[in-house]
């Protein structure tokens, strides 16, 4: 862990293991021991990367996954640097998918960059937190800044990332400018001079070619964090927006104490683990109380009323949980429901709730949506003609129907 020229000591040991709870993997791990070691004999604090494109408005639960992390390295007394990528939103991060993904237009990027920082700063403290934007170092590059950029990662070292090597063994095209984008988001980090990039266990391809560019440029090279993404509320797929498994960080207090208790049991452990501030000790507690009978329910509702402060505040909490108790005084959402899988979507409300056996005909459905008595995630459908687009939701019909539907894409 140590070196001879930099021992490492006890209160830098602290700090590593704070940084290491719950990532997927920190490398390399002896160099950030000694970048924090110098950090604290110099009094010079690290800098602290995280980029984001804002491919959608809002941000939800599972980008505060890498929130979170860079909001303890702040608390050390280290600089932050929020990034937003308003240029690299334009070329689109081919990131785990298995085909091109459409750019944004500057327009898009415009409208959801404005409410990035803010909900950021739920979980940031924004005193301390210094934004940028990409555009401010990539647009000047220009067309030869480009070419002298590109000049300095190989196409073998770019054909190493999983998906571009799949997609070209299975003859599914390949954009060149796919290519640009792991390499702008490196050359963020040259620009940065960042120390410690944080990222999903999905960007790990893309912070590595930021360690290179930086050697190539003569810079010390960045450690790289890694955290685990955060699965949706249908335990499956990972959280987005795309997929409608996802809980907003501005949603309404009810939205997300219903959201939440719509997830598993199982998958309550999971959100504990990578959302929770409670200590590993207390989530330890926990389950071992489930395990020797208490309600999982009960600590599911821990968990939602936790995420409901920080977000919103305790009275918040308090009164989501009123009100979801109030709406169920009659029969607690139940432990098991009906799995129903559908598609493709969008899909109609009346024919999901037909097709899901909560009503015995569309008639019936309609009927049931106009007296008030159909709610999807805990929220009435005041809409006949609403659409559900692929995800998975908790669709319940008076007090007692209840089925969790899966709209496939």
């Amino acid at each position: 862990m140590s070196t001879p020229e930099t021992p490492i000591s006890p209160e830098v040991e602290n700090d590593l293991q704070t940084v290491l709870r719950g990532c997927d993997e920190l490398l390399v791990q002896s160099e950030f021991a000694v970048k924090l070691q110098n950090s604290r004999n110099t009094g010079t604090p690290l800098r602290i990367k995280l980029g984001l494109d804002p491919t959608a408005p809002d941000i939800h639960l599972g980008h505060t996954v890498v929130l979170n992390k860079m909001r303890q390295l702040q608390d050390m007394g280290h600089n932050v640097i929020f990034l937003i990528g308003d240029f690299t939103s334009m070329i689109g991060d081919p990131s785990g998918r298995n085909a091109t993904r459409p750019p944004l237009t500057r327009e898009q990027i415009e409208v959801n960059a404005k409410t990035y920082y803010e909900q950021a700063s739920k979980v940031l403290d924004p005193a301390r937190t210094e934004v940028r934007y990409n555009s401010e170092w990539c647009d000047p590059l220009g067309a030869r800044g480009m070419i002298q950029l590109a000049s300095r990662y190989t196409v073998a070292r770019m054909m190493e990332r999983d998906d571009f090597t799949k997609r070209f063994k299975g003859g599914i095209p390949i954009s060149v400018h796919e290519f640009l984008y792991p390499l702008m988001q490196g050359y963020d980090s040259v620009a940065l001079k960042s120390d410690l990039e944080l990222g999903g266990t999905d960007q790990k391809f893309n912070l590595l070619v930021g360690r290179e560019l930086q050697k190539e440029y003569g810079q010390a090279a960045q450690c790289i964090l890694t955290m685990p993404l955060l699965e949706g509320l249908d335990g499956v797929e990972k959280m987005s927006k795309s997929k409608n498994n996802y809980i907003g960080i501005t949603e309404t207090p009810d939205s997300m104490f219903g959201k939440l208790m719509s997830i598993s049991d199982t998958l309550m452990w999971r959100y504990y683990e990578l959302l929770s501030f409670k200590s590993l000790q207390d989530i330890a507690t926990l389950a071992q109380q489930v395990k020797e009978g208490r309600n999982p329910r009960d600590v599911k509702v821990e968990l939602a009323q936790e995420i409901i402060t920080r977000f919103h505040s305790a009275a918040d909490a308090d009164g989501a949980l009123a009100n979801f108790e109030a709406r169920f005084r009659d029969g607690a959402i139940p432990e098991d429901m009906p799995e129903i899988n559908l598609g493709p979507g969008p899909l109609g409300i009346l024919k999901i709730l037909k097709e899901a056996g909560l009503a015995s005909s569309g008639t019936e459905a309609g009927r049931n949506v106009q007296q008030g008595g159909v709610r999807v995630d805990s929220q009435r459908v005041e809409d006949k003609n609403l659409q559900l687009e692929a995800g998975t939701y908790v669709v319940q019909v008076g007090k007692r129907k209840f089925a969790r539907v899966t709209v496939s894409a």
